[in-house]
This record gives structure tokens, C-alpha cells and sequence, in this order.
């Protein structure tokens, strides 16, 4: 079995363990009886966390060369928080379960990325096609996940999240990880990454994206419950999403080769925005399932852009930092800005009134971005 083959049993497991809890993780403190303000506050923790988490992890790895030490590590904690969730009574303790919980599992897709990027080598522009097994996990998992919510109620979500985590352990072990010891000391390296403009104004539009993901990924079941939907239909909801990830994923190579980081990361903010508008005027649970078909060129987009920004402009050694650092802006900065921002929003605007309010925003983000720093994108490639 060629090396890279572990990478996509790898990403398949772990985001089909995600699909089982992050689409409902709304719902779930809903039927806690919480809030908009303590639901979004929970939703964007997690990702201020991974501010700091993020890069504490992978500057370690890097730096002791012990990927799959920290990475084992990891999931082991993430899985063993998951099983004490459901037991937890008070919101204060809940939230010191989703601290703990967003700390373990910060560095574990920089740390796969990191090493698929190695195992690939000059073919790194084959990512997308084995990332992509990451969604077909994320697509059958959620559905069936969505319909087991249904009957036997949404604690379950944090039993299977362990579960899957448990069994991905078995393939870790066959990850290559790279190999040359950062001749940077890890403080120096990322101040040195954060002063430069490109990467200034690239992680400022993966902020902003980030943000409209966030409302898609956390309120779609609020916004489809408000309509009258089931459980099973948030489901479906992801399966459509899905479909239309997977080609994106698996031509990524050609899309990057035409348009670069830069027009890519542009496409997927653009559509990211229309995507909220789109919510915003919805009235059926009908429309939201077809409004779904746009996220191939959301989330996908992004993400593979970011993950060739990165693996193309860090110094050698430090790849899993710089994976590290997208992960730090795309999943602390951008999702708990949305997280956050969203849940305010509910109280004052309602679902529909957030997604436009979101959505306009990041239109105008985008706008800005192209009008002020043209010359500095071109430079990215």
C-alpha cells in the first residue's frame, strides 16, 4: 500500500468523527436550554484556542521532531473529553470541557496535512485528491449520523466522535513525517512569517472567509430547524455539500495551476458571501438544500488555497508550523470570529438576519482586499 494511501483512510476517519459532531453542536446546546450568546460563545472558544494551541503544538513537533507523538497524543485527549461531555450538568464545566477539548484537537489536521505534504513531495499539487477522502468521510458520516440523532438523541454524537478517533489511531502509525530539523528557533520563525505583507493580507482574507464558513457550518441546523426540518435533513443538507466538494477537491491541481492561491482564495470568498445571502432570503428547507450545491467552491477552495500558500512560502523545516499558522487564522481568527459574531447576531437579528449581515460583510471584506492589494496578492501566486 503506497504511503499516501494512509493519508486518505486518515482523513476519511477523522472528518467522518467530525461530521458526527460539529453540524449539530448548535442543536445540541439548544437542547441544553443555553442561549444565542452562550451557544455562540461555546462555537468560538474552540477556535480562540486554536490561536495559541495551534501553533504550540506544531512549533513542538517541528522543533523535538515528534509528529507522531504529539499526534498520537492528541487524539487520544480529544477523544477521551468527547466521552465526558455528555455527562456534564453546568454550563461552567461544559465550557471548560470545550477548552480542553479545542486545546487536544488544534494541531491534528496541520499535523496530517504536514505529513501528506511530505509523503507527496514535488507532487504536492495532488493534495486536494487525497484531502478529498476527507469529505467522502464527512458526507457518509452525517447523513447517518443525522438520522441516529434522530432516534436515540443527540448525546451519541460524542460516543461515535471517540469511536472513529480510537480506530484512525491504527493508520497514524504508517504517517512519514518530514524529517530536517527547523534551523529556526519556532518564536523567530512565525514572527518572521506575521511581518511579511503577502502573508499579512492573505491571512486577512482567510479571517474574513472563515467567518462566513463558520455561520454555514454552525448555525445551517438552527436555520433549517427554524423551518420546521429534522435532524435527518441537516443531514442531507451536508450530503449535497458534499457531492459538490468532492470534484473541486479532486481538480484542485488544475484549479490552483489556472488561477493560483490568489484567485482561488478570492473565488471562495466571493461565493462564501453570496452563499449567506442566499440564506438569508430562504424561506423553504428546500432552498437551503439547493443553496448547498455553492459549497465546492466555499470551504474546498479555501482551504486548498491556504494549504498551498503555506506549504510554498515557509523555510524548510518548519512545515508543520506553517500549516500550524493557517490552522491558527483560518480555524481560530475566521471560525470564532463567526462563531462569536453569529450568535450575537441571532439574539439581535434572528437566524435569516445574520447570514445577511454576515454575508454583506464579507462581500465588502472582499472588495477591499482586490481594490487595496491587488499588487501584493499577484505577488502569491
Amino acid at each position: 500500500m503506497r504511503a499516501h494511501t494512509w493519508s486518505s483512510i486518515i482523513y476519511f476517519l477523522y472528518f467522518a468523527a467530525i461530521a458526527a459532531v460539529v453540524p449539530f453542536l448548535a442543536l445540541y446546546y439548544q437542547s441544553l436550554g443555553l442561549s444565542g450568546s452562550q451557544i455562540g460563545l461555546l462555537l468560538s472558544v474552540s477556535p480562540l484556542v486554536t490561536l495559541f494551541a495551534s501553533p504550540f503544538w506544531t512549533g513542538l513537533a517541528d522543533s523535538r521532531q515528534c509528529h507522531r507523538t504529539v499526534l498520537t497524543t492528541t487524539l487520544v485527549a480529544a477523544a477521551g473529553v468527547n466521552l465526558l461531555i455528555p455527562v456534564i450538568g453546568s454550563f461552567a464545566l461544559l465550557l471548560l470541557a470545550i477548552l480542553g477539548l479545542a486545546f487536544f484537537s488544534a494541531p491534528i489536521i496541520a499535523l496530517i496535512d504536514s505529513a501528506t505534504l511530505s509523503m507527496l513531495g514535488d507532487r504536492r499539487d495532488e493534495y486536494g485528491r487525497i484531502r478529498l477522502w476527507g469529505t467522502i468521510g464527512w458526507g457518509l458520516c452525517a447523513p447517518l449520523a443525522g438520522e441516529l440523532f434522530q432516534r436515540l438523541g443527540l448525546q451519541w454524537m460524542f460516543w461515535i466522535y471517540a469511536a472513529l478517533i480510537i480506530i484512525t489511531l491504527v493508520p497514524i502509525q504508517r504517517l512519514e513525517f518530514p524529517h530536517s530539523a527547523s534551523t529556526t528557533p519556532f518564536w523567530q520563525g512565525l514572527r518572521a512569517v506575521l511581518a511579511n505583507r503577502q502573508w499579512q493580507l492573505f491571512l486577512g482574507m482567510i479571517i474574513v472567509a472563515a467567518i462566513g464558513l463558520s455561520a454555514h457550518t454552525n448555525y445551517l441546523a438552527l436555520l433549517l430547524d427554524e423551518m420546521g426540518a429534522s435532524k435527518g435533513l441537516v443531514g442531507v443538507a451536508l450530503t449535497i455539500s458534499t457531492i459538490f466538494e468532492l470534484p473541486v477537491m479532486f481538480f484542485s491541481n488544475r484549479l490552483l495551476q489556472k488561477f493560483g492561491s490568489r484567485g482561488l482564495l478570492s473565488l471562495a470568498m466571493g461565493v462564501t458571501g453570496l452563499r449567506c445571502m442566499l440564506y438569508a432570503f430562504s424561506a423553504r428547507p428546500e432552498f437551503v438544500l439547493a443553496i448547498q450545491a455553492f459549497h465546492g467552491l466555499t470551504f474546498p477552495a479555501l482551504w486548498v488555497a491556504g494549504v498551498n500558500f503555506a506549504s510554498r512560502n515557509t523555510p524548510p523545516g518548519s512545515s508543520a508550523t506553517a500549516q500550524g499558522v493557517l490552522g491558527c487564522f483560518l480555524m481560530g481568527f475566521g471560525v470564532a470570529g463567526g462563531g462569536l459574531l453569529g450568535g450575537l447576531l441571532i439574539d439581535g437579528l434572528g437566524v435569516a438576519g445574520m447570514y445577511g449581515a454576515i454575508g454583506v460583510g464579507v462581500l465588502t471584506a472582499l472588495g477591499a482586499f482586490l481594490l487595496f492589494g491587488r499588487d501584493l496578492l499577484a505577488q502569491s501566486g
